[in-house]
């Protein structure tokens, strides 16, 4: 029951049940800010029992860009006559204010989709473009066109100041730039409202990675140390940093996790400290960091 309820409660954030006595509120003032789309159907119809899966999964897929609202004509038939339903399912889309396409009958659910997208489409992108914007930016960074991912990150913070991603994707920049002075510049220079959101924090990580990268010595060399002395916790955590500076982070999380295990309370417990870093700098969902955490967790209690 509690996950029937969870569901209900989540799905009912974009997806209502009208009423006769809600139209106007919940379709008509509703469709002036965002496209609602409304859905006639019956208890007794079969057709309906298909199209209403697709169109509710449909419209929570567009993630607040598009309503739906389900009417059942049995109950609430006064607007169901004034549109001139005459056969269920029906389907109309509303926009500011007034009915701007539909269909009637089931359709698949592929028809279903291009459907929603296409009266989705029909309002503003309410942050102006900035999230494709985002997304181009960080495109560009992964491609090493990182000059380019600066610019549009900056003209992302131009539009909206307090932007939290495109900050720390801008401090990225400079990080792969090798700017470490500028990154903590932009670093320092964040707005206040956004000093502690997960983009800020990462980037507050990458930065100190980054600085201690500097001071690494080449991978070879640190490789070298390890292997003639494993014992050698020093050059193990070196090595950690050498590789981590270099793009492999995986392996330089394996060989923090190898010092852990070999010492725990080397150096105040500067491998788990170093690992909690990597995995701040990292997206909660990367793997490297999935795994780390399990691994580390394995150790820590084993």
């Amino acid at each position: 029951m509690l996950g029937n309820d969870l569901a209900a409660a989540a799905k009912s954030e974009h997806i209502k049940d009208g009423t006769d006595a809600g139209f106007v509120a919940d379709v008509v003032e509703q469709s002036k800010t965002v496209p609602v789309i409304v859905d006639f159907w019956a208890t007794w119809c079969g057709p309906c029992k298909t199209l209403g899966p697709s169109i509710e999964a449909a419209v929570t897929k567009a993630k607040g860009k598009v309503k739906l609202v389900k009417i059942d004509v049995d109950k609430n038939p006064t607007y169901a006559g004034q549109l001139r339903v005459q056969s269920i399912p029906t389907v109309y889309a509303f926009y500011e204010g007034k009915p701007v396409d539909g269909f009637q009958g089931a359709l698949p659910p592929s028809q279903v989709d291009a459907f929603v997208e296409k009266i989705a489409a029909l309002a503003p992108d309410p942050d102006g473009g900035l999230a494709d914007a985002l997304i181009a930016a960080e495109e560009l960074l992964a491609e090493g066109a990182v000059a380019d991912a600066a610019e549009t990150f900056a003209a992302i913070l131009q539009e909206e100041p307090a932007h939290a991603a495109a900050y720390g994707g801008l401090i990225r920049c400079h990080i792969a730039l090798g700017e470490l002075d500028q990154a903590e510049a932009t670093l320092n220079g964040a707005p206040a409202e956004i000093s502690k959101a997960p983009e800020i924090e990462a980037a507050h990580a990458q930065l100190g990675l980054a600085r201690q990268a500097a001071k690494a010595g080449p991978v070879s060399e640190l490789q070298d140390r390890v292997d003639a002395d494993p014992t050698d916790h020093q050059a193990r955590f070196d090595l950690a940093t050498a590789l981590h500076a270099s793009g492999q982070v995986e392996e330089g999380v394996n060989e923090l996790l190898e010092l852990f295990r070999r010492d725990r309370e080397w150096n105040d417990g500067a491998a788990k400290t170093q690992l909690f870093t990597i995995f701040d700098a990292l997206t909660a969902k990367d793997p490297i960091a999935i795994n780390g955490r399990r691994k580390l967790s394995s150790l820590i209690f084993a």
